[in-house]
């Protein structure tokens, strides 16, 4: 067991927002619990995290509510959850100090945002000497608007705006600057073992 899978900020916060019905994985939720699932048979720890920010009023104040799981995803009474409040999963959690207890030193990454909180955390869990997987079709994110653009848009102004980052070129950028440097790519498939299953015959 020196292999971890870390679930990063699949929270019911980003289903609120209306821009969520652009994000790039509507079935995130059945790709993470495939992983879960596979991570339990092999005896593997699953570890959850979720963002907070207290006091701040927004769709991350725990007092509104959706800092939770979103539904489908269920955590098991022996499976540590763990709250940040910074981008990466370890600045500002015990993280570190869970994986050291528990001589973890592979990490399988997935979650919410690809480009945010999925991707900074494998950055840092590389530096810190992990052997980092990023499962980019276990992620999501929504499309990204130009730093120019006026604030708060609608998903239809966003999407009007020739200038926004689509979740195709997010995920495209997202990859090229993990591989090879911080993480290996891999696919749900490939990790569970439906690659092989589906080859059969």
């Amino acid at each position: 067991m020196t292999t971890a899978l870390i679930v990063i900020d699949v929270q019911e916060s980003f289903r609120q927002h209306p821009v969520w019905r652009l994000t790039s994985n509507p079935d995130i939720v059945r790709k993470v619990s495939r992983l879960v699932e596979h991570a339990r048979a092999n005896g593997d720890p699953v570890i959850w995290v979720t963002h907070a920010e207290p006091g701040s009023n927004t769709l991350f104040d725990p007092a509104l509510g959706h800092v939770r799981l979103i539904d489908g995803l269920h955590q098991r009474a022996d499976e540590p959850m763990i709250t940040k409040r910074a981008h990466n999963a370890f600045t500002t959690t015990n993280l570190q100090l869970l994986l050291t207890t528990k001589g973890i030193r592979d990490l399988t990454i997935c979650g919410i945002r690809t480009e945010q909180c999925c991707e900074t955390t494998a950055r840092l869990a590389a530096d810190l000497g992990y052997r980092v997987t990023f499962v980019t079709d276990a992620t999501a994110t929504t499309p990204i608007a130009h730093r120019d653009a006026p604030a708060h848009l609608t998903p239809e102004e966003l999407m009007a705006d020739p200038r926004t980052l689509q979740v195709s070129e997010i995920l495209a950028r997202t990859e090229y600057a993990l591989a090879g440097r911080f993480a290996t790519i891999r696919t749900v498939d490939e990790l569970t073992g439906s690659v092989a299953a589906v080859g059969v015959g």
